[in-house]
């Protein structure tokens, strides 16, 4: 461990030493099968939640999920309660599916920390990432570093789903997973990647690799999925998760001054609603993942879980519309996340190696 790294992962305290005694105390005092490990049963989504199967193990999961990236990377020190009471807003709707990364910054230790300071980390189906190579060829060193990494961050033993991130490494890594799966420290083997040019890439592994999740950019404006990794992920029995679905807030931006079209109103209360049902509503992919700082944004976005969802003629009446409105073709050219700023140890690191550029 490097030593800039160490307020990642503080050294043990006293309280955590009187917490792992007061946990083997009471593991004692269980009964066998419970002492040994076992995870108390997840909390089912409400009744009329929007439910997804995992075509690998049929497990349901909610449709609505919550991403991390950036906006769980805090400065240690500085206010976080917001973020929590975002997790918070996100279950009690009925989520359940959390993306994050070790890439996050500070974001797999925000959300353990909320998460557990909720009582709700063994509700969660979290879906996490790898990012690694090695000391030499198939040296799984670095990947085996990184899991216990986030294992202590999130304060768990066993991953719902592991996913090579961005494809890095993918020949080396996408092995060593399978491996960990077989061996029962994950759930779910997943492959990602966000932008446009490696989808030729992602296409191809999801082919010869047969991920149980494929993660992967799909959007109102961005439908580009649809042409060869939602067919191929369906194909080979694979859940699909969605980053970025409102483009990096683009959207947002976008419909300022504009209310949601009268056609939609039976299904979509907001445009949050209106952009995250259209995703949902294919059927191929199990969960869009939505990231936001923002507690009132987190109940609209989970306000998608309920209600009903636009065909698929429907869906093609939502991007006319969305083409009526001037800046859709270009919304790409956009600054990403206008109005929006994120001061995580992710921003100070791109901030100090600019400067010294």
């Amino acid at each position: 461990m490097k030593k800039s790294d160490s307020f990642l992962f503080p050294p043990a305290t006293r309280r955590d030493a009187m917490k792992a005694i007061g946990l083997s105390l009471a593991a004692a005092a269980l009964p066998a099968g419970l002492a040994a490990g076992s995870k108390p049963a997840r909390a089912a989504a409400p009744a009329d939640a929007i439910m997804k199967t995992i075509g690998k193990t049929g497990q349901q999961v909610p449709a609505i999920g919550m991403g991390t990236y950036l906006v769980y990377d805090t400065i240690p020190g500085e206010p976080r309660n917001h973020l929590r009471e975002v997790l918070k807003r996100f279950y009690d709707g009925g989520g359940r599916v959390v993306d994050t990364s070790p890439l996050y910054g500070t974001g797999e230790l925000t959300l353990g920390d909320s998460a557990s300071a909720l009582d709700i980390n063994d509700q969660l189906f979290i879906a996490n990432k790898i990012w690694s190579t090695g000391e030499f060829l198939f040296d799984d060193s670095h990947a085996q570093r990184s899991l216990e990494e986030s294992r202590r961050r999130l304060w768990r033993k066993q991953f719902d789903v592991m996913q090579v991130h961005s494809l890095t490494n993918i020949a080396v890594i996408l092995p060593i997973l399978k491996v960990w799966q077989k061996e029962g420290h994950i759930k779910h083997v997943g492959i990602t990647h966000h932008e446009p040019p490696y989808f030729d890439l992602l296409h191809d592994w999801i082919r010869k690799g047969k991920p149980d999740f494929v993660q992967v950019h799909y959007s109102i404006f961005n439908r580009l999925a649809e042409q060869k990794i939602l067919p191929a992920a369906a194909d080979v029995g694979a859940a699909v998760l969605v980053n970025m679905p409102f483009e990096k807030a683009r959207l947002f931006k976008l419909v300022e001054g504009h209310q949601v079209p009268d056609f939609a109103k039976d299904f979509a209360a907001n445009w949050a609603e209106f952009f995250l049902k259209w995703i949902v509503s294919h059927p191929a992919i199990t969960a869009a993942i939505p990231a936001t700082a923002n507690p009132d944004h987190a109940s609209e976005n989970i306000g998608a879980l309920k209600g009903p969802l636009p065909d698929q003629k429907m869906r093609e009446r939502m991007v006319k519309h969305m083409e009526t409105i001037p800046g859709f073709a270009d919304l790409d050219k956009a600054p990403r996340y206008p109005g929006k700023k994120y001061p995580g140890i992710i921003a100070k690191a791109r901030a100090d190696l600019k400067a010294r550029g």
